[in-house]
């Protein structure tokens, strides 16, 4: 007599499989739940350098002028990007509106990348924006001729209620 050996041992068991499955979603999740994390550090440090390079270019523009650009009353994106790129001058002082392309004889202080622009239609503006896509805010004192005027430089990093979380110069 014959005994058939077909089907012994030779595949998985439907728990194997479960536990096999179980283990990559798990595995699956933990990566998942760190992208996110991973993901708003580096805007943060994005950030952070972004806010470190326009510093350094506004005290250019100090150096030059005399005075920090003066904001628009706004949070000051358009006049940080006036100051900046040198595209139209109407929002820190001068006649010229923006373009939205700096002139070949402008002076700029900063290259600004595509990414770090947004247009706004509503009143043919360009804002400078963070890594979490809002504007970044920019403000000056009121009186130009103030014992040490500085400038308000930041980023409200997706938290605008919570100060504590936001990136500035100060």
């Amino acid at each position: 007599m014959r005994v058939s050996t077909f089907g012994a041992g030779g595949a998985f068991t439907l728990i194997e499989l479960i536990v096999v499955i179980a283990i990559i979603i798990v595995l699956a999740g933990l990566i998942l739940s760190t992208v996110g994390y991973v993901q708003k550090k580096g805007a943060r440090a994005r950030a952070e350098t972004e806010i470190a390079a326009m510093s350094a270019a506004l005290e250019s523009y100090k150096a030059d002028n005399g005075i920090y650009p003066p904001h628009d009353g706004s949070n000051g994106g358009h006049a940080l990007y006036q100051a900046l790129t040198g595209d139209g001058d109407d929002v820190i002082g001068g006649s010229n509106a923006s373009t939205g392309t700096p002139p070949a004889s402008a002076k700029s202080y900063m290259a600004l990348k595509p990414t770090m622009l947004r247009p706004n239609p509503a009143d043919n503006s360009t804002r400078v924006v963070d890594p979490f896509g809002n504007d970044y805010g920019y403000r000056t004192p009121p009186v130009a001729n103030a014992v040490n005027p500085t400038f308000d430089l930041w980023s409200t990093a997706n938290a605008p209620s919570d100060q504590n979380q936001w990136i500035k110069n100060w």
